[in-house]
């Protein structure tokens, strides 16, 4: 889990990495409220050269502590501070608060935390959403960048142009990036969505990958405003004998498929029956 990089310039960081807790943030994938396992990585990025003491003295009084770090964010989950969250988002943001606390702004520049869930999402191989936001930001909620990423979703569907890829569903594999929309109060039911994308487009008849992701990602944009970005890879395990898979992958802003404000009323929508989701406009 590499949380993503949003400054190009050279900076100190302490960071630790997948951190095994179990902490409650709302329902896990049997709809059940209660603690489930999860993983914490977080990057502290420090101002310029603030670990060239630490490196001189050889002292660790001299840098960020973080085994200090990791028994304050121990304590979210466990003890008598424990909390539940409204959300992987939440959690993410108490640890954000939890580290800013520790070393104050002559030290962090920002803060980049991923909350991992190998159990959110029945059908996916894991689901990680990471926030990022500096130390001036922090005390402005809803200011973070968020980046979203859902891994390994199976559905199966009628794909490919071959007489028996016709007549049977194979399975897809596909793996999702969401960049939401600074600032955007609305949260995005990522395991409500991942479950409409299970059963609208598993019920979807394509014959190439590129068609299929096109929609796929479509979807994806107008299913909620606070969505900007979305890239989507999709896989057939099956499509060459002697390669592990073949797939296409395509990132598109949310805007690619908005006109004049409204949307693109005339391109293909998917449904199928008792399930149905109207985009957002």
């Amino acid at each position: 889990m590499s949380p993503q990089a949003h400054d190009p310039v050279a900076h100190d960081t302490v960071f630790i990495d997948s951190l095994s807790i179990s902490s409650t943030i709302g329902r896990d994938w049997w709809g059940r409220t209660r603690p489930q396992p999860l993983f914490v990585t977080l990057h502290l990025h420090l101002q310029p050269g603030y670990l060239d003491k630490a490196g001189a003295s050889d002292d660790v009084r001299d840098s960020v502590h973080y085994g200090q770090l990791c028994k304050s964010i121990m304590g979210l989950a466990y003890g008598p501070d424990a909390q539940e969250f409204d959300g992987p988002r939440d959690l993410a943001r108490a640890v954000v608060k939890t580290a800013f606390a520790l070393t104050g702004a002559f030290a962090a520049q920002r803060a980049v935390v991923a909350v991992k869930s190998e159990k959110l999402i029945p059908l996916a191989g894991e689901f990680t959403l990471e926030i990022s936001t500096s130390y001036a930001q922090e005390i402005i909620e809803g200011t973070e960048s968020v980046r979203v990423t859902i891994k390994d979703l199976v559905l199966f569907t009628i794909i490919g142009v071959n007489t028996p890829e016709r007549e049977a569903k194979q399975r897809v594999i596909i793996s999702i990036i969401v960049h939401e929309k600074a600032g955007h109060g609305s949260p995005v039911d990522y395991a409500a969505l991942s479950a409409l994308i299970a059963n609208d487009l598993g019920a979807s008849s394509h014959l190439t990958l590129e068609k299929f992701v096109l929609e796929t990602t479509r979807y994806i944009c107008l299913y909620s405003e606070t969505i900007e970005v979305v890239t989507v890879k999709a896989e057939k395990p099956s499509a060459l004998s002697f390669a592990q898979a073949a797939g296409v992958q395509m990132t598109r802003a949310r805007a690619a498929f908005l006109q004049d404000g409204r949307l693109q009323r005339a391109v293909t929508s998917v449904s199928v029956a008792g399930s149905k989701h109207t985009p957002t406009q």
